[in-house]
């Protein structure tokens, strides 16, 4: 005779599937708070509008640990200072404890506000592999009004690419001339390897005729645009998460174990910079991406 009370073989292996699935779904987001490709402010929202949903279901301990800097002695004295239980799930935080805990992060992780006056020269920058490329390709095709800047580097072309068209290919001494001349409105250094740099010419008689003008660059050129163009409009392109991240560069298939691992290091801190943008946009479609990018500016 069967026992009723005992479930089937398959609903405990479903069930079981599930449970692994749950927890590989906290731990992905976990690593997506760690490495900064979602702030924690995002993250509670998300709990909090869903909280069936993986986001909802992590304990707030996790949370807190999951936050760059916050180890368990300090996770414990937050948990204190907020009155919220160790054993509490975000998706189950009380009224007050939501409002208490997001107090708490916006104090000390605030999320900056578009600046005010902001011009029609986009700065488009963003971690390794997040699809800058793809999506201001996209937005050259579809968006024909705005003008994408063609920048100059001293690497090799890719397979596919044109000279003129995805970027100058020069030597070192002709980027060093132009460096001298004053013809750049940026340059760097990338990984530690290759240089960068952004015409300024064609960029000034476009801006002159009143077209919207779109760099698409690293941080460190990003930041010298800034400085030398206050009003420029920066967006950083997020990647949808940190795996996607690592997956879309290992698919990419254009660098080898050792430049991977180096570029991966860059993201991390790249990802830390991005309040220093405008806008933040997640790259989860390129042609949503791409458009949201094509109106900022109006």
């Amino acid at each position: 005779m069967v026992d009723s009370r005992t479930p089937p073989e398959v609903d405990r292996v479903e069930a079981s599937r599930r449970a692994v699935a749950a927890r590989r779904a906290r731990a992905a987001l976990k690593k997506d708070v760690a490495t900064r490709v979602i702030t924690p402010q995002a993250l509670l929202e998300r709990a909090l509008a869903e909280p069936e949903s993986p986001a909802g279901a992590m304990r707030v301990t996790e949370f807190l640990t999951s936050i760059p800097a916050i180890g368990e002695g300090k996770r414990d004295r937050i948990l204190a200072e907020l009155g919220i239980s160790p054993v509490k799930r975000l998706g189950g935080l009380g009224a007050r404890q939501r409002v208490d805990l997001r107090g708490f992060l916006d104090a000390r992780w605030p999320e900056t506000a578009p600046r005010r006056g902001r011009s029609r020269l986009l700065v488009l920058a963003g971690p390794t592999a997040v699809g800058k490329g793809t999506v201001a390709a996209q937005i050259k095709s579809h968006h024909p009004e705005i003008m994408l800047s063609v920048s100059a580097t001293t690497r090799s072309p890719r397979p596919g690419e044109v000279d003129g068209e995805h970027y100058f290919f020069v030597d070192d001494d002709e980027f060093d001339r132009m460096i001298a001349a004053g013809e750049l409105l940026e340059h760097a250094t990338v990984h530690n390897r290759h240089r960068y740099g952004t015409p300024r010419a064609p960029i000034d008689e476009a801006l002159a005729e009143g077209r919207t003008v779109l760099l698409e660059i690293d941080l460190q050129g990003a930041r010298q645009v800034r400085s030398a163009e206050p009003s420029a409009t920066l967006v950083f392109l997020l990647p949808p998460s940190w795996d996607e991240l690592v997956d879309r560069l290992v698919g990419r298939g254009t660098e080898d174990d050792e430049e991977r691992a180096r570029r991966l290091r860059t993201a991390k801190v790249e990802l830390a910079s991005q309040f220093e943008f405008d806008y933040r946009v997640v790259n989860d479609d390129v042609a949503r991406a791409a458009d949201e990018i094509a109106t900022l500016v109006d």
